[in-house]
């Protein structure tokens, strides 16, 4: 057994932006970390087989989020320090407010899209 205390804030130091950096396996997914001027939003994704779980390090996001079950988006907050559990099978993007650390964890598959609603 190889057991590893990882430091994200620290490791995400030695990254380029939009470097996603794997820290570890988790499930079938992975925890990892990266880093992120303030900016536009993020392209959507989805995980239709897990919640997702994002936590900022430093800085802040606001985050938004398409009810699987159809309807208005919502759009939330989280400060540094905060961290938002996003469900599973909901489209999600997310926009960086000020420079940004953020720890994710996403133990499962992960969709992308381009559109504008990719429900």
């Amino acid at each position: 057994m190889d057991l590893q205390v990882l430091t994200p804030l620290a490791i995400s130091t030695q990254l380029q932006e939009m470097e996603f950096h794997q820290l570890a396996n988790f499930n079938d997914g992975h925890t990892g970390v990266f880093w992120s001027e303030a900016g536009g939003p993020s392209p959507w994704e989805m995980h239709p087989d897990c919640d997702e779980l994002l936590q900022v390090l430093e800085g802040s996001i606001e985050v938004e989020v398409l009810p699987a079950e159809g309807g208005p988006g919502l759009k939330v907050l989280v400060p540094v320090g905060a961290f938002l559990v996003v469900p599973r099978g909901c489209w999600h993007r997310q926009t960086m407010i000020s420079k940004t650390t953020e720890l994710y964890l996403t133990p499962g598959q992960t969709l992308h899209s381009g559109e504008d609603d990719p429900r």
